[in-house]
């Protein structure tokens, strides 16, 4: 199995960036996407970005042309680029990782799919 740890999140006023960065460890091998997703208080999960094994990356609509998602695989990590970060962006965002194209679709099986534990990212003035 595999885990993931995110880093990177904290306070910053509107306007500001940050960078998240998540860490995979463990059997690595066989993923076929990662993304972020993020979590309000009272609201849904919802997808941010995605990249796939082979490069592709989606972003959410409310994201484009702020926030880049980059793998390194050399270091077995994957970073969200946040620039131009506004209140609404404030929530937990999770790293994901999945063997198959199961979560951009509602479904994260465990052993196949998994969640870091998250990074809290507060944008306030």
């Amino acid at each position: 199995q595999f885990q993931l740890v995110e880093s990177g999140g904290g306070l910053v006023q509107p306007g500001g960036s940050l960078r998240l960065s998540c860490a995979a460890s463990g059997t690595i091998s066989g993923i076929a996407a990662m993304g972020w997703y993020r979590q309000a208080p009272g609201r849904q999960r919802e997808l941010v970005a995605t990249i796939t094994s082979g490069g592709t990356t989606e972003y959410a609509h409310f994201v484009k042309g702020r926030f880049s998602i980059a793998n390194n695989i050399k270091e077995n990590t994957m970073d969200l680029q946040m620039n131009k970060l506004q209140p609404e962006d404030t929530a937990v965002y999770y790293c994901n990782a999945d063997r198959t194209m199961g979560t951009v679709r509602g479904v994260c099986i465990p052993g196949i799919c998994s969640w870091g534990q998250g990074t809290q990212v507060t944008v306030s003035s």
